[in-house]
């Protein structure tokens, strides 16, 4: 409608029943537009809500590794790492120094080396081996189709809390915890 003075923006808004919405109140002039304002928050409301029920939440799970690990253990850890790539989470592995181990980091580095071309097919290095102290870090994210294959899961089935409840209840070894400790 070009510049129009107050007065008379006010009137065709009330001629029309919308209110009189100030979009640009920094521009010269203010820039002002006729609407239902009612209407505008509601569905503002509604692309909010909407965007927040699509947002992915990234998990970041943790597994601790010393230089020293025993085969087997390492199988069974590399196992969580696996399934934690297949459920699109990343994975922040995290190998332990203690004593004199840590004038060793060569050692920790060819484990981390040695889990990432084991499990390649599944995800990635997202963060590259470095030394933190007492600790080296590796963190692994999913690649895209594992991550698309997960989230296509998680959506058919159950909820995951559901999902990691009928896996404990499968396996009650690791459920059950250690029997009769002496502490508790």
């Amino acid at each position: 409608m070009g510049i129009v003075p107050l007065e008379r923006a006010l009137q065709l808004a009330a001629d029309v029943d919308l209110d009189l919405v100030e979009v640009a109140p920094m521009a010269r002039p203010p820039v002002c537009k006729l609407m239902d304002f009612g209407k505008f928050k509601y569905e503002s409301a509604l692309k909010a809500r909407e965007a927040r029920r699509n947002q992915q939440q990234t998990v970041i799970k943790e597994m601790k590794l010393r230089p020293k690990i025993d085969p087997h253990d390492y199988e069974t850890k590399k196992g969580h790492v696996v399934r934690f790539l297949k459920a699109g989470d990343k994975v922040k592995v995290t190998i332990m120094f203690r004593g004199r181990e840590q004038s060793r980091p060569e050692l920790g580095y060819r484990l981390l080396r040695r889990l990432e071309s084991e499990i390649s097919e599944l995800g990635y290095v997202e963060a590259a081996p470095k030394q933190d102290g007492r600790n080296m870090i590796m963190v692994l994210a999913p690649h895209r189709a594992t991550k698309a294959a997960a989230v296509a899961a998680n959506t058919k089935g159950a909820p995951r809390e559901q999902r990691s409840e009928d896996a404990a209840e499968a396996s009650p070894a690791t459920a059950a915890g250690p029997a009769g400790n002496p502490g508790e």
